[in-house]
């Protein structure tokens, strides 16, 4: 009986004793339909930083590339997970077993945001799987998740043993890594060095109209659910890059939006946030903007061992036996113990016992590290949207 036990010592190499190899790789038979599609498959493979290695075939976009390794353990959900803009400069590794099989969707619009995905493109440097589905069936797939990564030129692997491999970054840690196909070989590069937020977020604002009630919202990388989950509620959405200085503008409150990378990085918003809270405008934080929202009001962040990136994270309310199951994705935290006076911990995460949200004891403002949104997910916590808005 294989043990991925085994594999968490030197190089790794994954193998599964029940799948067939081909060409030296490891596929599931069913999934390749043809003689002819099995010949097409490239090698490559995953390198971690500390040298260790991950053997599998390549698909999607035949390129060598590099970034922050981290996994997500949803079983749903990849259209929305790999176009979320959190996910910038990652090479993602999903741990569900199957992962294509239900195809990518068509890209429709409504009210200029694309319904079924987080954002205009995919946002990830590479994508690892366990097994690839190279046949789609659903009534709105318009193409395999191949060539939907061939398109927007982002490489993938599969064949490889996802479930050694999140073992292996829980255990050690979230580390850099690089995918390699064919004899291209590319430098170790920390994602996070960079200004991801300056990368995925609007370059001027924009306006969706709705109600008569007016939200700013400070784009970090926002994910389009939440622009939705404000429009649903007949508010005009006023959309702004993330370094813009809106103070001048006319709004009932203003939403922080996720967004990918350090919160440090984010001097600009933390700079115009704390000038808001001052106005003592209802300010509602989500992920990257709840981290932005703590560091503003004096609190301290720091980086996660391996983040939290799923769809079922427990999260209790504070004073309360309320536990509600959230959709996350993140790797940095808030240090609850750093919040000033006036402040307090609105919700803790059930597994670690890290902070999940936090708010202010008299003055409306508040935020949550998970994502209320969902997509993918849970949509437990979307009442917070309510309660936002019966602050404005």
């Amino acid at each position: 009986m294989f043990d991925s036990a085994d594999c968490l010592a030197g190089s790794l190499i994954s193998v599964h004793p029940w799948r067939e190899t081909i060409a030296g790789l490891d596929f599931c038979c069913e999934d390749l339909s043809s003689k002819k599609m099995k010949d097409s498959i490239n090698k490559g493979k995953l390198v971690l930083g500390d040298g260790s290695v991950f053997e599998g075939g390549a698909f999607g976009f035949l390129r060598s590339v590099s970034g922050e390794v981290v996994f997500n353990t949803g079983m749903v959900g990849y259209p929305e997970a790999l176009t979320d803009p959190s996910y910038r400069g990652q090479i993602l590794v999903l741990t569900y077993p199957l992962i294509g099989n239900y195809g990518v969707p068509r890209q429709n619009f409504s009210n200029n945001l694309a319904v079924a995905f987080e954002s205009d493109r995919i946002q990830i440097a590479g994508l690892i799987v366990s097994e690839s589905s190279f046949n789609y069936s659903h009534w709105n797939a318009a193409r395999s998740l191949s060539q939907w990564l061939q398109e927007e030129k982002v490489p993938a692997l599969t064949g490889i043993d996802t479930r050694a491999l999140t073992k292996y970054i829980r255990e050690k840690g979230t580390m850099l890594g690089k995918i390699l196909i064919g004899d291209e070989d590319v430098e170790f590069h920390d994602p996070n060095l960079d200004n991801l937020v300056c990368q995925v977020s609007v370059q001027a604002p924009l306006v969706y109209s709705a109600g008569s009630k007016k939200v700013l919202l400070v784009d970090c990388g926002c994910k389009n659910s939440i622009i939705r989950s404000l429009l649903a509620r007949d508010i005009t959405v006023t959309r702004v890059p993330w370094d813009y200085n809106f103070l001048d503008e006319e709004y009932d409150g203003v939403v922080i939006s996720n967004g990918p990378g350090d919160p440090k990085m984010c001097s600009a918003v933390i700079t115009h946030v704390k000038e808001v809270m001052e106005r003592n405008s209802p300010i509602f934080g989500i992920c990257l903007g709840h981290q932005i929202l703590a560091l503003a009001s004096g609190a301290d962040s720091y980086k996660l061992k391996f983040g939290h990136r799923s769809q079922n994270q427990p999260c209790t309310e504070v004073g309360s036996k309320r536990c509600y199951i959230t959709s996350q994705n993140h790797g940095y935290a808030i240090r609850h113990e750093t919040l000033p006076e006036g402040w307090s911990p609105w919700f803790i995460n059930a597994n670690d016992g890290t902070n999940e949200g936090i708010r202010h004891k008299s003055r409306p403002f508040m935020s949550v590290q998970f994502h209320p949104e969902a997509a993918p997910g849970p949509v437990d916590t979307n009442l917070l949207f309510d309660e936002f808005v019966q602050m404005l």
